[in-house]
């Protein structure tokens, strides 16, 4: 194990609830234990095309005739970040790799069939390593790869749009969480690399650059915006994010 992580050690709280203070505060922590609560559902039955197109359908009943490529859109980014947040809290604040592969994980669901909470069988294990690529392969690989397959396979929306959605979530809370009293600096930087690398595991990497920072004409300001659009304009119930990339894109383009 590192310096960096050893010396984070001796200052770690007992538990991830314990974490959720400071830029957690307002969040919820994942329920963890034996048994879970009866109203979590296993996220292994996702590895079903049409057990996942089912759970889906619930929250398809707010948007009657809607877009199905947005609606799985925006039923993702509810699940993505339900995953991000207590994740990265885990490996910035723990040091430790939750078990939130699909075959461990349970989701707990509001009334429109969105992920609003999880439940994981433990706190995992300690990380021994700052590099990117063995930190996050429980998180991409058991759970966001095989999952967005499916959802891209349902919706007929392509897999980058859903990508786009899970680094969005994981490039804002990494910044959220560089700033709560118990972040550890290494941690910090395997995460970013996550987010600033092109290549992941010798290949293309879905996450590189989720969000980028330009400064636009006539303005002072710097402005932070997706590379991709999540879709969720072609719901009438919508306009477009305010960090959507695609300028000018509104109600007519839908029709287009």
């Amino acid at each position: 194990m590192t310096q960096a992580l050893r010396q984070h050690d001796r200052t770690l709280p007992l538990t991830l609830k314990d974490c959720y203070q400071g830029p957690l505060a307002h969040f919820t922590p994942p329920f963890i234990g034996d048994v879970a609560p009866s109203r979590a559902i296993k996220a292994s039955r996702w590895q079903s095309a049409e057990l996942l197109e089912q759970d889906i359908a619930r929250h398809a009943e707010r948007y009657p005739g809607g877009d199905l490529r947005a609606i799985t859109s925006l039923w993702s980014k509810w699940h993505f970040s339900a995953m991000a947040i207590p994740t990265l809290a885990a490996h910035l604040l723990l040091n430790r790799d939750l078990p939130v592969g699909l075959d461990d994980v349970q989701v707990i669901v509001n009334d429109h069939g969105c992920t609003q909470g999880l439940w994981l069988p433990h706190e995992g294990k300690k990380f021994c390593t700052l590099d990117t690529n063995e930190r996050f392969a429980t998180l991409i690989n058991q759970h966001w790869e095989p999952l967005i397959e499916r959802l891209s396979a349902i919706s007929g929306a392509a897999p980058r749009v859903f990508w786009s959605n899970a680094g969005g979530y994981v490039d804002y809370y990494v910044n959220a969480l560089a700033t709560h009293p118990l972040v550890n600096q290494g941690a910090l930087t395997a995460t970013r690399t996550l987010l600033t690398s092109r290549t992941l595991n010798g290949q293309r990497n879905p996450l590189f650059e989720p969000v980028r920072t330009y400064q636009p004409k006539d303005s002072e300001a710097l402005k932070r915006v997706r590379k991709l659009c999540c879709l969720r304009y072609l719901l009438n119930d919508f306009e477009v994010c305010s960090n959507c990339p695609l300028e000018g894109c509104d109600r007519v383009a839908r029709h287009r």
